[in-house]
């Protein structure tokens, strides 16, 4: 499995390699195969200004790897965000949230001129939803969410111990018709105390690398 990650950073530094220049600002994800490719970007840290990230863990080994971290708040223009997936459907949407970051995902995808996403062939599927979709809540909001889920046929089961970056609550929602991800996208946050569900509908990557 690490292999298909590697293969698949490697690609995503052979995409974006010869397009660097001093300034640019990249964007960066979180997770597994995103954490390979930080360790392929480091040899190029030279060649960009630095990057977003989407976690404290990316930030954490970004700063280890001598690449400098911005704040969103900070920079106008990040030309590329290079993240993965746990889903990715033929149309490109995707499932993301497995590691609870998908949030601040959302937001660094959406202020990017590119989402490049890498995965591994085992995340590629025909339609969204074995894997769970994870909806980030404000933790007084919790049991209501939940409720309004289980309403529109979902089985949200709360994600104990986890706190996301920004202080919230993790529910992991099962049985969900995702064949209108943008639909249900949309319908999900606007429940009252949902900050964001990982769909990626709206911010779907306009590039998909898979490992070889």
């Amino acid at each position: 499995m690490s292999g298909s990650k590697i293969n698949v950073a490697k690609q995503a530094i052979k995409y974006i390699e010869k397009k660097l220049h001093p300034e640019m600002i990249l964007g960066i994800g979180t997770g597994s195969t995103v954490n390979f490719f930080i360790e392929e970007l480091k040899d190029f840290k030279h060649k960009f200004a630095g990057a977003v990230s989407s976690s404290e863990a990316s930030s954490k080994l970004l700063n280890e790897n001598g690449i400098e971290v911005f704040n969103l708040n900070d920079v106008i223009d990040i030309s590329f965000y290079i993240d993965g997936a746990d889903e990715v459907s033929p149309q490109n949407f995707l499932i993301k949230g497995g590691g609870g970051a998908h949030t601040r995902e959302k937001i660094v995808a959406s202020a990017s001129n590119e989402f490049i996403c890498i995965v591994d062939s085992s995340k590629m599927v025909n339609s969204l939803g074995t894997f769970p979709l994870p909806v980030e809540v404000i933790p007084e909001s919790r049991s209501l969410v939940a409720r309004k889920i289980i309403s529109i046929g979902g089985t949200p089961n709360y994600r104990t111990g986890f706190i996301t970056d920004q202080g919230n609550h993790i529910l992991d929602v099962h049985d969900m018709d995702i064949s209108n991800p943008i639909k249900l996208e949309a319908m999900i946050n606007n429940i009252p105390g949902v900050v964001d569900n990982g769909i990626f509908g709206l911010n779907k990557p306009e590039t998909v690398l898979v490992s070889e």
